[in-house]
């Protein structure tokens, strides 16, 4: 039985399990759609005990509950373009494992996704856009040079890159979330979700079982 955010307490790598059959589910149009009735709903008023956190880029492509075929209270999800990382969403990410005890952290990029584009056009010459979406160029850029540093040269090497180096910014900079880590109460996965197949794609694993 795939668990759901009404367990007590449930693993790691059992939290990571529930996310990879929901999302071979996607894959495969065989979706349960759990927890979305209108008991859920009126559950959902008295709190929420998630099974997983997940940082994803913003693009409307990206659906975290779709993919992984999850339903109301089961993901506690962040959001931002690049899934780049800020003050918010390193306080969001506390908030999950420390007040809401997510067993597992999800940082999730993507296939084809805009903000690695347009670093890697910033950085082959191309106009740098105005405002504050510069923010998103200045926060990608130190992966796309990691990875050309360590000889990536296509687009899909980039993306993934950015998704590992996310992952071990989360690390470095939350030691409440590195604590977890280390102490084994909660997991850390980078995946790279293909607009092609449907497949969150592995990058790194720590902590589920690996």
């Amino acid at each position: 039985m795939t668990p759901s955010s009404t367990d007590n307490i449930i693993t790691p790598k059992q939290a990571w399990d529930a996310l990879v059959e929901g999302n071979h589910r996607f894959m495969t149009f065989r979706e349960k759609r759990p927890n979305q009735d209108v008991e859920r709903r009126i559950q959902m008023r008295y709190g929420q005990n998630p099974i997983v956190a997940v940082l994803a880029c913003s693009d409307s492509r990206v659906p975290v509950e779709l993919i992984f075929d999850q339903g109301l209270g089961d993901a506690f999800v962040i959001r931002t373009a690049g899934e780049i990382i800020d003050l918010a969403v390193l306080g969001s990410l506390e908030y999950a494992v420390e007040s809401l005890n997510v067993p597992l952290i999800v940082v999730m990029g993507h296939e084809s996704c805009g903000a690695v584009a347009a670093t890697q056009a910033a950085m082959d010459g191309h106009e740098i856009p105005d405002g504050f979406q510069r923010v998103l160029i200045e926060k990608v850029s130190p992966s796309i040079l990691q990875a050309r540093a360590a000889g990536y040269t296509t687009t899909a090497e980039f993306e993934a890159h950015h998704v590992a180096e996310t992952v071990d910014q989360v690390l470095s900079r939350s030691p409440e979330v590195k604590s977890k880590v280390s102490r084994g109460t909660c997991g850390i996965v980078g995946v790279r979700y293909r607009l092609s197949d449907g497949l969150a794609e592995p990058v790194v694993t720590i902590g589920v079982g690996e």
